[in-house]
């Protein structure tokens, strides 16, 4: 999706002949930040009847959002359990908002494969991995090279050591779900404001009273941090830790091509992915890159390295090259939850944006709204780094 039809999207009118909001429900609710995070949380406000505003420093998506690879998974590097069985629901929650939104939302559900050259330490570091995933039932099997190659016809593997299939994981296009999340919450009376930058957090007694904004102060009865990277400086104005560390990541995008991928293909040295709109997306690895070279010239040479096992990339157009910094937590599992400094703060940072940010949003209303205390988050408040 262009910038253009983004932003149309963004803007669409309140429709009429929503179902009637709750009338007791009148919390005015503040949202820092529209990436798929803010947008989720504002979206599941606003369905329970919040008064909701999400700020936008720049625009929609800007931060990590529209830089993310954007596959929803809870696969072997979700450890421990507790971190598993978040993104497990994170991943239900993506099937909840599909049957939610009636298709709007563009989800490519076939899952993924990933496979190692024989002998590598990742061949057999693979198949522990698929096993200790089926212990605790997720959808994941070994497979061999021509069931590789019937998962993924257009893809030449090379030598194949072992080989997996997740078949209950999903991916999209971030910028397109984002659009999707804000227009169903400004239909839900949500307002978006941007460009709208925090400057400052008002605070009376121990709960934020309002926020001073470049479009002057705005009141609120919660206030939510959904900044990505930016979270750490703006729970400072309020003494709160929340530390994270530097993860960028660079992907490569294509121009929109035929189709030639509907699964997520996890290959030696390089990810590949095709977006509903045609546009394949490729990258290394998941860990921090090693370089912060966002140049055309090394732009192509992920797609050149994409191509030892896509041929039918030879010739496609470059159309950007992202670099994006994950929001990492220091220990590398989520933040959620309110402050202690300010109970009416409520914090969310985490890497794993994209899959969690559905339940993550279900799950926040709850806690926001009905001073729910979710035990799954136990493990992941900031309190930890108090």
């Amino acid at each position: 999706m262009d910038r253009r039809t983004l932003l149309k999207l963004l803007s669409a009118p309140v429709v009429t002949g929503l179902p009637a909001r709750a009338a007791a429900v009148k919390d005015r609710v503040v949202i820092v930040g529209a990436g798929i995070m803010g947008a989720s949380i504002g979206y599941h406000l606003a369905k329970r009847g919040a008064q909701v505003t999400i700020l936008e420093k720049r625009r929609p998506g800007n931060g990590a959002t529209e830089k993310s690879f954007a596959w929803i998974n809870s696969t072997f590097s979700k450890q421990p359990r507790a971190y598993y069985d978040l993104n497990l629901l994170g991943i239900a929650g993506w099937r909840r908002l599909s049957m939610e939104f009636a298709g709007d939302l563009q989800i490519q559900w076939g899952g993924s494969v990933q496979w190692f050259v024989p002998g590598s330490p990742g061949s057999e570091k693979l198949a522990d991995n698929v096993r200790a995933h089926q212990r605790w039932g997720y959808g994941a099997h070994l497979v061999d090279e021509a069931e590789l190659r019937r998962l993924l016809p257009s893809i030449a593997p090379g030598p194949v050591g072992t080989a997996c299939h997740s078949e209950i994981e999903g991916t999209l296009d971030p910028m397109h779900a984002l659009g999707v999340l804000l227009k169903r919450a400004q239909q839900l009376g949500a307002k978006l404001e941007y460009p709208c930058e925090v400057t400052g957090i008002s605070v009376a007694g121990d709960r934020v009273r309002a926020v001073e904004t470049t479009k002057g102060p705005i009141a609120t009865d919660f206030l939510v941090l959904a900044s990505g990277v930016d979270t750490p400086r703006l729970a400072k104005m309020v003494g709160i830790n929340v530390p994270l560390k530097e993860s960028p990541g660079l992907l490569a995008h294509t121009a929109p091509q035929p189709r030639m991928l509907e699964r997520v293909a996890l290959a030696p040295g390089t990810n590949i992915k095709q977006n509903p709109d045609g546009r394949i997306v490729t990258g290394t690895d998941f860990e921090a890159s090693a370089t912060l070279d966002a140049s055309p010239e090394f732009g192509m040479k992920l797609l050149h390295n994409a191509e030892r096992f896509l041929d039918r990339l030879k010739g496609a157009k470059l159309e950007t090259v992202t670099l994006g910094h994950r929001v990492l937590p220091q220990d590398g599992h989520p933040i959620v939850g309110f402050g202690e400094r300010c109970p009416n703060l409520y914090i969310t940072a985490m890497h794993s944006g994209v899959t969690l940010s559905p339940l993550i949003g279900q799950m926040a209303a709850m806690e926001i709204l009905d001073g729910a205390d979710v035990d799954l988050f136990k493990p992941f408040r900031p309190a930890r780094f108090s």
